[in-house]
C-alpha cells in the first residue's frame, strides 16, 4: 500500500466524518475507500476509527497517528510547492466560496481584475448560499456573511451588511412611505420563501427584537426576483443591502423603516493558518481583502 495514498485516505475520512463523505472528497469510489482504511489499520494492527451509522471518530490511537499524518503531508506538499515555485512567485490554483448574491455582485469583478494582474493563477469559485467546508471541499478562501462560529481560522473582517426595507420610488409615492411598522400591514409586501408564505418580518424596537404583521401580496424563492419586482412596483421588500444597492444608486429604490433595522450582519474573509503561506494566497488575499471592503461600505 502507498503510504502517503492511506494517509491522505484516513485524514479525508476523518475530516469528512464518514467513508462516504471522504470517498466524494478524494473522487474514489466507497468501496475503495472502505477497503484502504481497513488494509491500513490490518498493516498497523490497531483500530484506528470508532464506527457507527452516523459517523466514524478517532480512537486514541487514531489521534496519535492521524496528527503524525497531518505533518507529513503537510512537509510533502511544501516540499511541492516549493519545487514547484510557489514559494517564489504567485502561482498554482486557489478554491474560494462566497453567497450566491455577494459573489456575483462583488467577488466575481474583483475576481476577474485579479486575474488579468496574475496570469499564473487560476480560480475556482463556488459561489452558493450553502455553508461550504473548507476541510470537505478543499477550499482556500471563503467569504462569509453573519457571526462566525469559534474555530481555528484566520478571520478578517472586511465591512457590515444592512437587512433593508425597500421599494420603488413611484410606488412609495403612490402608497405612503410607511413610519412605523403597523404601516406594514397596510402595504403590499414582497417576500421571500421557498416553501411557503411568510406573514411577518423581524426588527428592532428600542433594542428589542419586535415581529411586524405583513401582507404578502408577492413571494418569490429569491431575493434576487424580490429586487426585481420591488423595481417594477409590486411593493415593499426586505433584502440584504448589497442586493439593492445598485438600485438605489440609480434611483429606482428607497430605503424605509431605516430606525426599526436589526444590527448589520458581519462579513469576514477566512482562511486556515498557513506556514509560509503561499504567495497565491497572499496575493490574493492582499488584492480581494481591500478591495471587498471599499464595495461593502457603499452598501
Amino acid at each position: 500500500m502507498d503510504r502517503l495514498e492511506a494517509m491522505s485516505v484516513i485524514i479525508a475520512v476523518t475530516d469528512t466524518g464518514s467513508i462516504s463523505a471522504a470517498a466524494r472528497r478524494l473522487g474514489s469510489p466507497v468501496a475503495t475507500v472502505s477497503r484502504k482504511v481497513a488494509e491500513l489499520e490490518t498493516r498497523l494492527k490497531a483500530q484506528l476509527f470508532q464506527r457507527s451509522s452516523r459517523r466514524m471518530t478517532l480512537t486514541d490511537a487514531g489521534r496519535s497517528y492521524i496528527d503524525a499524518c497531518k505533518r507529513i503531508i503537510e512537509q510533502v506538499e511544501d516540499a511541492e510547492r516549493e519545487v514547484s515555485g510557489e514559494y517564489r512567485i504567485p502561482k498554482g490554483d486557489l478554491v474560494v466560496t462566497a453567497p450566491w448574491g455577494l459573489g456575483h455582485t462583488h467577488l466575481l469583478p474583483i475576481a476577474v481584475e485579479f486575474l488579468e494582474t496574475y496570469p499564473d493563477i487560476s480560480l475556482r469559485l463556488l459561489l452558493t448560499d450553502r455553508i461550504v467546508s473548507t476541510v470537505a471541499e478543499d477550499v482556500d478562501v471563503a467569504i462569509r456573511v453573519g457571526v462566525l462560529p469559534d474555530s481555528s481560522m484566520i478571520a478578517t473582517r472586511i465591512g457590515s451588511i444592512r437587512i433593508v426595507v425597500c421599494a420603488n420610488t413611484a410606488y412609495l409615492a403612490a402608497y405612503g412611505r410607511p413610519q412605523k411598522l403597523s404601516d406594514l400591514k397596510n402595504h403590499n409586501c414582497i417576500t421571500i420563501d421557498e416553501n411557503d408564505t411568510p406573514t411577518s418580518w423581524k426588527f428592532v424596537q428600542g433594542r428589542r427584537p419586535t415581529i411586524a404583521p405583513i401582507r404578502s401580496r408577492l413571494c418569490v424563492n429569491t431575493s434576487e426576483a424580490a429586487v426585481l419586482a420591488a423595481i417594477e412596483g409590486a411593493g415593499l421588500t426586505r433584502v440584504m443591502s448589497y442586493k439593492m444597492d445598485a438600485a438605489k444608486r440609480s434611483g429606482k429604490l428607497d430605503v424605509v423603516l431605516e430606525k426599526f433595522e436589526p444590527e448589520p450582519l458581519p462579513v469576514h474573509v477566512i482562511y486556515a493558518p498557513r506556514k509560509p503561506v503561499p504567495l497565491k494566497l497572499r496575493a490574493f488575499l492582499n488584492w480581494v481583502t481591500p478591495r471587498l471592503k471599499a464595495r461593502l461600505a457603499l452598501t
